[in-house]
């Protein structure tokens, strides 16, 4: 089943997550090379493509996992979160209806 994992940033995210992104980054495509990526990306804090300074305000998944306990778990070990990037996730079953 599909999941969404909504991701919050800290205030000023924007050194933690260049800090972490290749380890995060390398998470993401282990599971999208197991072809459950549906989409994802971060959430640009101002109205731009490449919000530069201004930062991200969290991140979005879309993936296919098991359960509901896999796709929490997986978030959980997220390198932003060691990296104090994300105050908070939140995991949701997802029912894909478009396109």
């Amino acid at each position: 089943m599909l999941y969404v994992i909504f991701s919050e940033d800290v205030a000023d995210s924007l050194a933690r997550r260049k800090a972490a992104r290749p380890d995060h980054i390398r998470r993401l495509n282990e599971l999208q090379e197991q072809g459950r990526v549906l989409v994802g990306g971060p959430l640009p804090a101002i109205d731009n493509n490449d919000p530069g300074e201004a930062g991200f305000t969290g991140s979005i998944l879309i993936a296919e996992f098991s359960s509901l306990a896999e796709a929490e778990a997986w978030a959980k070990k997220d390198p932003y979160i060691k990296a104090g990037v994300y105050a908070r996730s939140i995991v949701k079953p997802f029912k894909q209806v478009f396109p």
